[in-house]
């Protein structure tokens, strides 16, 4: 844990090396907390935030259906095309920068695949507690726009869906973060909420931490965060009740 001298925020620091990881032949992943057969008493979750995944899955290769219930489950694609398949109907490939997002509620299926027969399929999977079990499964997506392309920061998944967000069901605002070396963009966390920057591309720094791909990091102090490029970088900024 670190306290900036400047603002005095303590930062709790989750390195890339420091995940746990698994190699499964098709799929090579790395998890910040607890997964599967990865068990890390001290990374359980983050306030509602339980899973965050990087996944590498090889061309034509997938995650069969499978159920899920009583959890927000988003996908951001990094590289490649991810197809998506669920028991609602929905069937859908999403591309690099959009996101989906699937409220398991009460009960569904899903199926995640890489349609490609050439490229690998790199993504970060992520689960939210929802403020609620037995809740009517529902999907949404994100898409950017052209004109938010290079915007440093934009508001991606929320609980109203305001500025055309994905809608989730729990107080959680999560936003991508896209900055130039140099370019910095300021955070205000309300009294009562949590931080949690991941990194998923380049370098930058939280109020002076320096954090590098597969890095994430943590604050529970309300006031004004800054997030500063070292070099062209690419992240997702959780803001949790």
């Amino acid at each position: 844990m670190k306290t900036n001298p400047s603002t005095l925020h303590r930062i709790t620091k989750r390195p890339s090396a420091a995940r746990g990881h698994a190699d499964h032949g098709w799929l090579k992943t790395q998890h910040s907390f607890s997964f599967a057969d990865y068990y890390d008493s001290a990374h359980m979750n983050f306030r509602s935030l339980r899973v965050i995944n990087e996944d590498h899955v090889d061309a034509g290769m997938g995650f069969g259906t499978h159920p899920h219930r009583d959890m927000e489950i988003f996908s951001y694609v990094l590289g490649g095309s991810m197809a998506h398949k669920d028991s609602m109907g929905n069937g859908r490939t999403l591309l690099p920068g959009q996101i989906q997002l699937m409220s398991a509620g009460a009960g569904v299926t899903h199926s995640e695949f890489n349609p490609d027969a050439s490229k690998d399929l790199h993504l970060l999977q992520i689960w939210i507690l929802p403020e609620k079990r037995g809740l009517t499964p529902s999907y949404t997506e994100w898409h950017p726009k052209p004109e938010s392309e290079s915007d440093p920061r934009v508001l991606v998944i929320s609980p109203d869906g305001r500025d055309d967000s994905a809608t989730i069901h729990q107080d959680a605002e999560i936003y991508r973060i896209r900055l130039q070396p140099g370019e910095a963009v300021q955070h205000h966390l309300r009294p009562g909420r949590g931080l949690w920057l991941q990194v998923m591309r380049g370098s930058l720094t939280l109020d002076g931490e320096a954090l590098t791909a597969g890095d994430g990091a943590s604050s529970e102090d309300e006031g004004e965060f800054e997030i500063r490029a070292i070099e062209a970088t690419e992240a997702l900024l959780f803001d949790l009740q």
